[in-house]
């Protein structure tokens, strides 16, 4: 049912961005070269400071794993022009594969890059959280195979009720625009959304 909205969230304090969730989404959906549905951001950056007679550095540095968000407001549903993107009763977005034309529009619009074109099928794809693993009882991949536990996923108000309402922590853009079902635990030199002093380490990991 609708009311499921389901959503992921990441303890952004303890992931190492070791990337296992990454491998994992990349190795259980056969994804090819330049197809990446979770990616893991590095954002760094820091000044120097004047310590009595010394300038010491300070710098800072994390990680956030991300996918898609299966948003409240998911601009990739609202420009498709095939309706080939589309929520489902439980409230992930997905894509069918048969009235897609691959035209990417989607792609273009979502501030995640979440839906990614596959050149070998011809059409868009992207992350369902795992609609086949959810069926059997099982964890999304991503979730089961990060080490630190960062990962977990599950109805959006029970996420917020659990850890709380954070979604906007750079470098990920204004909430606003989709409203994602996304919670975030921040980094302690984690930065908010369009405030940050940093800059992306690994842009063309993702």
């Amino acid at each position: 049912m609708m009311s499921d909205n389901l959503g992921f969230y990441l303890d952004q304090s303890v992931c190492t961005g070791c990337k296992a969730c990454q491998i994992a989404c990349k190795d259980k959906h056969d994804l090819p070269v330049g197809v990446t549905w979770r990616r893991v951001v590095e954002y760094t950056g820091g000044t120097w400071q004047q310590d009595g007679d010394t300038m010491v550095p300070n710098v800072f540095s994390y990680y956030t794993s991300i996918a898609c968000n299966h948003c409240e407001d998911p601009i990739c549903v609202a420009v498709c022009p095939t309706t080939a993107m589309h929520k489902r009763e439980d409230g992930t977005v997905a894509v069918d594969p048969d009235k897609c034309v691959g035209c990417r529009y989607c792609e273009w619009a979502c501030p995640y890059s979440a839906p990614q074109y596959n050149p070998e099928l011809g059409h868009m794809t992207k992350c369902d959280l795992c609609a086949d693993y959810r069926s059997e009882g099982k964890n999304p991949a991503c979730v089961e195979a990060c080490p630190s536990r960062a990962l977990d996923w599950g109805p959006i108000d029970e996420l917020r009720a659990k850890y709380g309402t954070v979604d906007a922590v750079e470098p990920l853009p204004d909430p606003s625009i989709t409203r994602p079902h996304l919670v975030i635990t921040p980094h302690r030199d984690a930065q908010p959304t369009g405030s940050g002093t940093g800059e992306i380490a690994n842009p063309t990991e993702i």
